[in-house]
């Protein structure tokens, strides 16, 4: 099974932000010494607690100080930017890093409705534009505009001997649609979503349009989980990053993923036990045995190409330590 990372680059709450930021670095080291496919960084703006908002940035340093896994968005948020900038800066990357690039497409805002006007105009606007976004950053990608198109002599420079791989992420059945449209993989978020999975990829399939002969529907899919020595630890563990996001869902988490110790000093109400326990059943917890009959399961229940897993725990060293446990079970 491949096996991949999806880095939101969390901060704890005794972490700085550029800590937060060398922990993405190691996180990226140890999963190209352990065998992961990819290692993917997604993009946030003012949101508490996270510290990524450049993913094309850190992309450029993770990747000198990384040699084989493929590195990329997770996923850049286009409806922000013009294609031909986007399509400049992954250029750059894969000419700096031939062979390793990927572009992941998606098309939330990433932030919060202020961050979001003061980042890009007219983002609703952009958003109903997506279908045109994504056909002119593929073509920026691959220099084929037509002809008579008015950027048919514009060049995203410089250009690459291997182009980077596109993906479309997402969450429902219109991104899976927009994928299978323009013949491209597709990242299903599995982890932040509540909707039907199964028939979304299936929906993905079936529609797929090759863009090349001999093109065939791929598909990853994105889960959070936690592994550790013992069942009981990887659930401690998870204790911090549901107290988290509960947090953000009331507007709180500022100080980034709690500690065991202060997660236990919160006291949940009837209706948060209720929200803790639904996200929980979302994780995949539990021992490198117990992960991987779990990962295993739900690639086949969802029919996946690659698992991409998401973990976030308040040590960085557990962090680490789960995926080198889920890695020498599986990789």
């Amino acid at each position: 099974m491949k096996l991949s990372i999806l880095d939101q680059s969390p901060i704890s709450s005794n972490q700085s932000a550029r800590a937060a930021l060398e922990e993405s670095v190691k996180l990226a080291q140890v999963g190209d010494e352990l065998g992961y496919t990819r290692y993917w960084i997604a993009e946030h703006h003012d949101l508490p607690g996270l510290a990524c908002s450049a993913p094309e940035v850190m992309l450029s340093y993770i990747g000198a100080k990384t040699k084989n896994i493929r590195i990329g968005s997770g996923a850049v948020l286009l409806p922000h930017y013009k294609p031909y900038k986007i399509a400049e800066t992954f250029h750059m990357l894969a000419t700096l890093f031939p062979n390793r690039i990927d572009i992941g497409i998606g098309r939330s805002p990433g932030g919060s409705a202020q961050a979001t006007n003061a980042l890009s105009d007219n983002f609703l606007q952009q958003v109903w534009k997506m279908p045109v976004l994504v056909k002119d950053l593929l073509h920026f990608l691959h220099n084929d505009f037509p002809e008579e198109h008015e950027f048919s002599k514009v060049k995203a420079s410089p250009i690459p001997d291997i182009s980077p791989e596109p993906w479309l992420l997402g969450t429902s059945k219109k991104s899976a649609i927009l994928a299978a449209e323009n013949g491209l993989p597709y990242a299903f978020g599995q982890f932040m979503s509540e909707q039907d999975g199964e028939a979304i990829i299936q929906e993905y399939n079936e529609r797929f349009t090759p863009r090349e002969p001999g093109q065939q529907p791929t598909v990853i899919l994105t889960v959070s989980a936690i592994c550790a020595e013992t069942n009981t630890k990887a659930e401690e563990l998870a204790l911090c990053s549901l107290m988290w996001s509960l947090q953000k869902e009331k507007g709180k988490g500022q100080q980034g993923v709690p500690s065991l110790q202060e997660t236990k000093q919160y006291v949940l109400d009837s209706k948060e036990q209720s929200t803790f326990k639904k996200m929980k059943q979302n994780m995949i917890l539990g021992t490198p045995q117990v992960v991987r009959n779990k990962l295993e399961a739900i690639q086949e229940q969802y029919q996946a190409d690659e698992i991409m897993i998401v973990t976030i725990t308040h040590s960085p060293e557990d962090r680490i330590q789960s995926y080198q446990l889920i890695a020498n079970e599986m990789l």
